[in-house]
């Protein structure tokens, strides 16, 4: 498994994929956040918290993550490696964990950078310190399991074409589909409302971004998770038959 993670950090890093992904993420952050006029902008919401990038932070991990994991799998096949790759002494959750990880550390890598906004939020506090610490803690670990609920359905839908494009726009709607669609149709059933809004990945986000940590809240995340990454394991066995 260390390989394959070694290899893809490699990948990202030795092309200018890695440094495209970072920087995209953090200009676009830094624009609406400290630039840009609207809802977004820290400096003009007369509050000292980081709302606005932990609810703006997961709209563009939606396009992002699956720009970063399109090429998992769908490479392999189109460039005709898929083969080797399972023919390697790993098994095919170790290949799965390595492409997943690999992916999922670069969005880490990504995330560190902003919190120097922790930093200048608290030093211009009015007065200065004036942040809540357990509500950011809580938010940066629930945006953690976000990514890795994205990056899990990112690498499934890798596997599902050979075709980068296709692969992107299936990450990109089943994303949007379990972080927002469920809020959605919430809304056309009002009896079961929070029984359907509760099965979205927006709820149990914004529990975590209270700053309690609930178990069912990273029960939900974790299972989203082990899911979308056992049917990526699933994929790869009937490649091999």
């Amino acid at each position: 498994m260390k390989a394959i993670l070694f290899r893809e950090i490699k990948t990202f890093f030795g092309s200018p994929i890695g440094y495209l992904v970072i920087a995209i993420f953090l200009l676009l952050n830094g624009l609406f956040l400290w630039v840009f006029e609207g809802d977004f902008n820290i400096a003009n919401s007369g509050f000292a918290d980081l709302n606005p990038f932990f609810t703006l932070a997961p709209w563009i991990l939606i396009f992002l993550i699956p720009a970063v994991t399109m090429r998992s799998f769908s490479d392999e096949k189109k460039q005709g490696t898929i083969e080797l790759l399972l023919t390697k002494p790993l098994t095919s959750w170790q290949i799965v964990n390595g492409k997943f990880l690999g992916a999922f550390l670069l969005i880490i890598f990504a995330l560190v950078p902003t919190l120097v906004y922790v930093f200048v939020v608290s030093k211009y506090g009015l007065p200065e310190g004036n942040l809540d610490l357990g509500t950011t803690i809580g938010s940066y670990l629930g945006l953690l399991f976000l990514v890795a609920s994205y990056t899990a359905i990112g690498i499934f839908t890798s596997t599902l074409s050979e075709n980068q494009i296709v692969a992107f726009i299936l990450s990109v709607f089943l994303c949007f589909f379990f972080y927002f669609g469920f809020e959605g149709i919430a809304a056309f059933t009002a009896s079961f409302a929070d029984v359907v809004s509760a099965i979205g990945m927006d709820y149990h986000y914004k529990s975590i971004s209270r700053g309690v940590i609930d178990t069912r809240d990273v029960l939900y995340f974790s299972s989203v998770t082990v899911l979308f990454l056992a049917g990526t394991v699933y994929q790869l066995k009937s490649l091999k038959n």
